[in-house]
Order: structure tokens, then C-alpha cells, then sequence
């Protein structure tokens, strides 16, 4: 029995001892994550293209947390000399037209050609749980394995139309990092495709046969701001159908004015799953491109969406800062009760928070 006893006071002696091992360690393991994430050692593995440095610099600056922001914020100065020499795709569509396939269909012809690609998916986040799926790692199996491509899918979060709140610096860490060709997919619903169409230079529209959309595609206005319309998954017993669509979209892009741009919207036909008509769509890109840098609008579109965003980010600034304030927190608790009870009215609440 006194040896039982002699063997548990052994143990508890070495679970003390271990404890203070892993304390110990812990300490070492936390100042050395300290050291090794510091912005200038961040910035540095990023021009290098370190994925792991450009995985926690974007980390950095879509998180919430206030002590991150300082450090977000010299990592964006810090790499904005080396950003801006990429072309930056945006690609949208339905839910189930293949963006993802798609994307990485893209992607590998790309990386074939030697380039490098950087994928910034944004997924859509639950209204009620406020989880996301992040699942288009896996859905892109064999992009994800090339040493050319990055992928990042991110929640999209309470942002306008499921657009994560930092994709645009997103933009500028991978083109530090050396990304020449950076492809944004939006969710496909609400208002994404207007916020994505401010920053890319080509917006690319995924359209699929049948889906009964192309009247409400029309209506959003989706059409109207497209670059280039494809009609996916035009393989099997699908094409005779994506050939009408094709037809139907083509009659709808003579409805709009010409672009500032001076281009042309063409619709073209690609399946996704047998890589056909990738390689023209590229070229097609190409085509675009050659032009919008000849007559300059390259630029100057750069130039526009850089002001758009200067006004977006002072709006989103002060919009955060009202919400933060400890008092405006507590009068529109109070404000929210006036008006449950019928005491006041959405507006005088408005402007009485508003004057504090």
C-alpha cells in the first residue's frame, strides 16, 4: 500500500515539474511568435514571397481586434511601394454556376503560362451564426497544390454584399508578394459585384444556360458593368442551350451605352470540368488589356477606384468610430426602447444621437 502511495506522490512530482517545463517553454515559444511577426520581419518574408508571412499579414488586417490595426497598418505602408503591377480579375455569378471550378480551371492555364496567381475568394458568412464554410481550398484540389498559386478564402462577414472588409489591401500584400494576376470571387448575391467591380480592372460575368436569370441579371444591372459574359458548364447535352443563351446576352449587351474604356463586352462559352474555351478567354483578356493600356484608361480607372475607396474608408472610419463610443452605446440602447414604445421616432432618435 505505502508503495501505491510512494508512486503517486512520484507522479504528482513529475506532473509539477513537467508543468513548469511547459510554462517555461510557453514563455519562449510566445516571445519568439513575437519576434517572428513583427511588421518589419512580416514585410520583409512578404516581398520575399513567404506564403506564411502573407497568411498572417492578411490575418492581420481582417481581424476586428484594435491592437492588430497599428500593426496592419505598416505592413499596408510597407508594401504599397511594391503593389500595383498586377492585373486584377474580377469574377462573379450565381450560386452553382462554377465559379470555383472555374477559377481553378483559370488558374491552372495561368500557372502553366509561369504565372503567378493569387486567389481571394470571399465565402459567405451566416446571417444567424455568423460562420462560413471556407471550403474553396478544397474545392480547388489541384490549383491549391501549384508553388505559383495562393489561395485565401475569407468570411465575408456584416460587409457590403459578402465583399470581405479588406479584400482591396488583400490586393496589395499579394502583388507585393509578387502575384502578377490576382482573381477576386465574389459570393454572387446582393451587392458584391459593385464593391468587387471597384477594385479589379476586368469584371467577368459567369453566366449557366437555363437558369431562368439572364431577365434579373439584366435588372441588377449586372450586365452593364460586365467586361466579358461566359456561359459555363457549355459541354454535354448543355451546349445547343448555352449556344441560345449566348445569342440572348449578346442581343443584351447592345441595349447598353458604350464603356469609358472604349471596349467591347463579347460573350463566349467555356466548360469549367473540360477546360474548353479557357485559353480564348484569356486571350480575350489579353486583348482587352492591350487596349485599355494604348488609350490609357488603365490608369486613370486605377486612379478612379483609388478616390472611390479614399471616400469609402473615411465613411467606414467614422461609421466605426460613432459605434464605438461608449456613450453613443448607451443612448441608442435607450433611443431603441423610445421607439419600441412609440416615444419617439427613428429619425429624432437620429439626430439626437447624432448631436452628442
Amino acid at each position: 500500500m505505502s508503495s501505491k502511495k510512494h508512486k503517486a506522490l512520484n507522479e504528482q512530482k513529475v506532473v509539477k515539474q513537467s508543468h513548469t517545463i511547459s510554462s517555461n517553454a510557453s514563455e519562449f515559444i510566445k516571445k519568439r511568435h513575437d519576434k517572428q511577426t513583427s511588421s518589419e520581419e512580416l514585410i520583409s518574408n512578404i516581398l520575399k514571397g513567404n506564403i506564411t508571412a502573407l497568411s498572417q499579414a492578411i490575418t492581420l488586417i481582417e481581424s476586428t481586434q484594435p491592437e492588430h490595426s497599428k500593426k496592419a497598418h505598416d505592413i499596408i505602408l510597407g508594401c504599397l511601394p511594391h503593389a500595383n503591377k498586377s492585373v486584377r480579375i474580377g469574377i462573379t455569378g450565381i450560386p452553382g454556376v462554377g465559379k470555383s471550378t472555374f477559377i481553378e480551371a483559370l488558374g491552372l492555364h495561368l500557372v502553366n503560362q509561369q504565372r503567378k496567381i493569387a486567389v481571394l475568394a470571399v465565402d459567405p458568412s451566416s446571417s444567424l451564426s455568423k460562420g462560413s464554410i471556407l471550403g474553396d481550398k478544397t474545392r480547388m484540389e489541384s490549383l491549391v497544390k501549384s508553388d505559383l498559386a495562393f489561395i485565401r478564402p475569407s468570411a465575408s462577414g456584416s460587409s457590403l454584399g459578402g465583399v470581405a472588409r479588406k479584400t482591396r489591401e488583400s490586393i496589395i500584400l499579394c502583388e507585393a508578394a509578387g502575384y502578377d494576376t490576382i482573381l477576386v470571387e465574389t459570393v454572387g448575391v446582393g451587392q458584391s459585384e459593385t464593391a468587387v467591380h471597384g477594385m479589379v480592372d476586368f469584371f467577368l460575368l459567369l453566366k449557366i444556360a437555363g437558369a431562368g436569370d439572364e431577365l434579373q441579371g439584366i435588372k441588377r444591372g449586372i450586365i452593364e458593368m460586365a467586361d466579358a459574359i461566359v456561359i459555363n458548364k457549355a459541354d454535354g447535352d448543355n451546349i445547343q442551350k448555352a449556344k441560345n443563351a449566348k445569342v440572348e446576352f449578346n442581343r443584351a449587351l447592345h441595349l447598353y451605352p458604350a464603356k469609358d474604356s472604349g471596349w467591347a463586352p463579347t460573350v463566349s462559352l467555356c466548360s469549367a470540368l473540360e477546360q474548353t474555351g479557357i485559353n480564348d478567354l484569356w486571350e480575350l483578356i489579353e486583348g482587352y488589356l492591350k487596349q485599355v493600356n494604348d488609350n490609357g484608361y488603365f490608369s486613370v480607372n486605377r486612379i478612379q477606384q483609388n478616390k472611390h475607396w479614399l471616400t469609402q474608408t473615411i465613411d467606414d472610419r467614422l461609421k466605426s468610430d460613432f459605434y464605438n463610443k461608449p456613450q453613443i452605446k448607451l443612448e441608442l440602447k435607450q433611443q431603441m426602447q423610445l421607439i419600441e414604445h412609440g416615444k419617439t421616432t427613428p429619425f429624432v432618435a437620429a439626430d439626437y444621437l447624432l448631436s452628442l
